[in-house]
């Protein structure tokens, strides 16, 4: 498989840097008059991606959705990952792992392997210390696969911790830094092509307060719609970075379902706005 980042900026080129989050949580199955079990959450994710995986380069499964529902939850999972590959799109899994030794391994075979749960990418915490996500790291890189580290959250929690100060830097900065690190031994910038090691940026800041010009990774920015962040706002944040970015939305989306149609049309909107 070619390194993440060289399959990352060739769908990026042809689809844009939109990408799409399949977040079927209980309102929206509702909203969209489905039982509330295993059966309306299959209904509701597969919808949203056979409306968009051939359209958008990216869709954002967030794990958690589904894990409400025990193993009938996780074997949707599986087929919703199973038809973004097919559909061409990348899959960015958002689990937010974070563990040490033999526990963070597993966690990497079971999202970076070869498995029924493998993605393109993951979401990782480095917040037990940038070195325990080394096996994720390393597994990812081995398997052309991505992580997206936790960077600058969305949440106004993250805040304290994020932009606490360590010999002269912030936590924020020393990951992005640490990041950066191993993104120098695979990333071709010039030609529009990342690292592995990716960061999540919220939009929802006035202001990043990081440094990225030396990071040299894709970043995932949520808060793109219902969270309030605008296309104009991603040029106004990142600046030069802003071709390195995924913006992010996922409720804006689901809320013009159940009909297909109109999940296409709205995803487009965003799409055509972005560009």
């Amino acid at each position: 498989m070619n390194a993440y980042g060289e399959r990352l900026a060739a769908v990026v080129a042809q689809r844009g840097r939109l990408c799409v989050g399949v977040d079927p949580h209980l309102s929206i199955l509702q909203q969209w008059g489905l039982p509330l079990d295993a059966s309306g959450l299959e209904r509701c994710a597969m919808t949203l991606v056979e409306a968009v995986a051939d359209q958008v380069a990216v869709l954002k499964p967030q794990s958690a959705f589904f894990e409400v529902f025990g193993s009938a939850g996780i074997a949707v999972l599986e087929k919703v990952l199973g038809a973004i590959r097919e559909a061409g799109a990348l899959s960015l899994l958002d689990v937010k792992r974070g563990d040490i030794g033999s526990t963070m391994a597993a966690y990497a075979q079971a999202y970076l392997g070869e498995g029924p749960l493998a993605a393109d990418a993951i979401t990782i915490s480095p917040y037990l210390g940038f070195g325990s996500l080394q096996p994720a790291i390393d597994l990812a890189v081995a398997n052309g696969r991505g992580v997206y580290v936790l960077v600058r959250t969305s949440n106004p929690e993250g805040h304290e911790v994020q932009t606490a100060r360590h010999h002269d830097l912030t936590v924020a900065q020393q990951v992005l830094e640490a990041g950066a690190a191993i993104n120098r031994d695979h990333a071709r910038i010039e030609d529009g092509v990342p690292g592995p090691v990716g960061a999540v940026v919220g939009l929802t800041h006035q202001a990043l307060d990081i440094d990225l010009s030396r990071f040299a990774g894709s970043l995932l920015v949520p808060g793109l719609g219902a969270q309030g962040g605008t296309p104009e706002h991603v040029a106004t944040l990142f600046g030069d970075q802003t071709p390195l970015t995924l913006p992010s939305t996922s409720r804006d989306i689901a809320e013009a379902g159940p009909d297909p149609a109109a999940i296409r049309r709205r995803t487009a909107e965003v799409a055509a706005a972005l560009r």
